[in-house]
């Protein structure tokens, strides 16, 4: 198949073109929506990543498959994993605060952009109506995958070469500080932690809260365990142990 055969026949919409369309377009636009209004950041970059991958099958459909294809392995498979592993990386495993620093700023920059959205379509529309591309018989005289080959190989070789070698730099440099070394003698396995756990001296089991069968809800009175005996577990360092009573002290019924 020719260049002239697939430029004229990516003109034309046939049934199964408009079926995938009309399904992955809803898709498309939720994993956009899901994208923005996701409170937390991990499940707003996989919302993300549902949108580009959709927007990979439009290319090939629209006889684009490099770009398609680039668009699903490069920024869907390679970019938005680093990015997600960043996410990790720092630790954004919760909800974002939504709240506003400044009154009103949520609705300022909805506002702002979509007047910026608007300023650059409508610019778009009117630099771009009526204009035919020209030179792309030349560049795709022997496919368009071998035409952005020759290019990027050749005259743009420098900057590919620089921009693999930046996202490679910022893999090992993110491995690197998520790596955390540890002495092997400090490794402790699922044995060494249950013996340290049950060692005597230590409580193996949850530490009382203040208040608990005690007769004061005061973060000071010495809590309670259920066998009748105080215990001091349940008291701050920083808080004095006050002496008690042994009206304070008598179990009040909590033995029955």
């Amino acid at each position: 198949m020719t260049t002239q055969t697939v430029l004229a026949a990516a003109g034309d919409v046939t049934g199964g073109e408009e079926v995938t369309f009309w399904i992955l377009a809803p898709l498309a636009l939720i994993g956009a929506l899901g994208m923005v209004w996701a409170r937390n950041a991990v499940h707003s970059a996989l919302w993300l990543v549902l949108t580009m991958l959709c927007l990979g099958v439009f290319y090939v459909l629209q006889a684009g498959p490099f770009i398609g294809m680039v668009q699903i392995i490069v920024y869907t498979g390679a970019i938005m994993m680093l990015f997600l592993f960043v996410l990790m990386l720092v630790g954004r495993d919760a909800s974002d605060s939504l709240i506003e620093t400044l009154r009103g700023q949520r609705v300022a920059a909805v506002v702002l952009g979509l007047g910026f959205a608007g300023l650059v379509g409508t610019g778009l529309y009117r630099a771009l109506d009526g204009v035919r591309a020209a030179g792309l018989d030349q560049a795709n005289a022997e496919g368009n995958v071998q035409g952005i080959a020759r290019l990027l190989f050749t005259k743009y070789v420098f900057a590919f070469e620089l921009t693999s070698a930046l996202l490679i730099t910022a893999a090992v440099g993110a491995m690197v500080l998520a790596h955390v070394e540890r002495r092997k003698e400090d490794r402790m396995d699922q044995v060494a932690t249950m013996k340290a756990r049950f060692r005597p001296g230590n409580y193996p089991g949850p530490k009382p809260g203040p208040g608990v069968f005690a007769t004061s809800s005061s973060v000071a009175t010495p809590a309670r365990l259920p066998d009748g005996r105080l215990t001091d577990r349940g008291i701050p360092e920083i808080m004095p142990v006050r002496d008690m009573t042994a009206e304070e002290t008598a179990l009040k019924g909590t033995d029955k």
